[in-house]
């Protein structure tokens, strides 16, 4: 993810909010006053030292009196990775690697449960983040398991291993369209004069969905530039093994269904939800749904197979979920009940499976493969 010239930081002085804001002035000020909601939606998860993945306030827990604002699969249950380690070990197998890359890697909770699995046949563990704060709380996380764990801030030119991505396509920035009255503009953002709050402002465009919209009706949804090219510039640079995604979304007929018309853009803070994101800019975390059909078929345009698409739920069971509950205490089963129950994660969250070379069959998606419906 770049952020545009000139995005600066937060001075030593300044709150994340006041920085936030003048880092959005001087964005306006260089697009003549309206900004594309990807862009602002980059420096809001990322300008350096003001955007919410950028600074040191606490993101994932369970609860809101821990400061933190969401949990995700990892936070919830150790099975969660645990259970994916099945799925990598037999990729790494399959694959003849012995290097796992994860993308994203949050608060280190998924890094320390893969290589608390995985054991000593895992030779390394790369972590590609933004987050210098969110970085160095991995490497204290996961400072037992020393010099097999390194982190890079960008992908490499060459890749050989397992990828491994939760939540991480649902943070990059995504372009808002509108469909007023027929007509399609791109929504952007501005600071009307003298006013103290941003403000949505819609621009006629030549954009479009993937989808033709059926009905007449005023339509908000977005589309995925960067997540697509992010996959594409994956596919060019996994040169042997696989990668498996794992995200909130739909394939593309439910994503762009015609009674989808608020799009998916939300906010978190706090474990509730919003879904402005012109307000706390920095604070929040601004979100998008994954539509998994254009990200496969930029995977397969850049040379990569799909090796499967399914629930969360379906496929945990798939990888052995079912036993690790039944030995759980009934505690953790509480908890790792939320990662497959349908109204929960189970259903919503879906997993992407994509290898370089000939496809396979991975046990993540031996039944209830969903590959059809992309």
């Amino acid at each position: 993810m770049t952020l545009e010239p000139g995005a600066q930081g937060a001075s030593p002085d300044a709150t994340p909010s006041d920085a936030m804001a003048r880092i959005i002035d001087a964005a306006l000020a260089r697009h003549d006053g309206w900004l594309p909601f990807d862009q602002f939606m980059a420096l809001a998860l990322y300008a350096p030292g003001a955007g919410y993945y950028a600074h040191g306030s606490r993101k994932f827990g369970h609860l809101p009196g821990s400061g933190s604002d969401f949990v995700t699969a990892p936070e919830l249950s150790e099975l969660f990775g645990q259970t994916l380690a099945v799925q990598v070990q037999e990729a790494l197998a399959h694959s003849g690697t012995d290097e796992v890359w994860e993308f994203g890697a949050g608060s280190g909770a998924l890094a320390a449960q893969l290589l608390g699995a995985l054991g000593d046949g895992l030779r390394r563990y790369t972590i590609v983040d933004l987050s210098g704060a969110l970085r160095e709380r991995q490497r204290e996380r996961l400072a037992a398991w020393g010099e097999k764990v390194r982190w890079v801030s960008e992908l490499p030119q060459r890749i050989e291993g397992v990828v491994v991505g939760n939540e991480v396509l649902d943070a990059m920035p995504v372009k808002l369209l509108h469909r007023v009255r027929g007509v399609w503009h791109e929504r952007g953002v501005v600071r009307p004069v003298g006013a103290a709050d941003l403000a949505w402002e819609d621009r006629p465009t030549d954009l479009r969905p993937p989808l033709e919209i059926d009905g007449p009706q005023d339509y908000l949804t977005e589309i995925h530039p960067q997540a697509r090219a992010w996959v594409a510039t994956l596919a060019e640079r996994l040169a042997r093994g696989a990668a498996f995604l794992i995200d909130y979304g739909f394939p593309e007929a439910e994503y762009y269904h015609p009674q989808r018309h608020m799009g998916t853009v939300m906010c978190h803070q706090a474990h509730q939800s919003d879904s402005n994101p012109l307000v706390a800019v920095g604070d929040k975390d601004i979100t998008a749904h994954v539509d998994f059909t254009g990200i496969a078929l930029a995977a397969q345009d850049a040379g990569l197979a799909v090796l499967g698409y399914t629930s969360q739920a379906r496929f945990l069971f798939n990888c052995g979920l079912g036993p690790r509950l039944d030995a759980a205490t009934l505690a953790e089963r509480t908890l790792a009940a939320r990662l497959v129950h349908e109204h929960e994660m189970g259903e919503l969250f879906k997993v992407l499976g994509l290898a370089a070379g000939e496809p396979w069959e991975p046990i993540g998606f031996s039944h209830g493969d969903r590959s059809h419906t992309l």
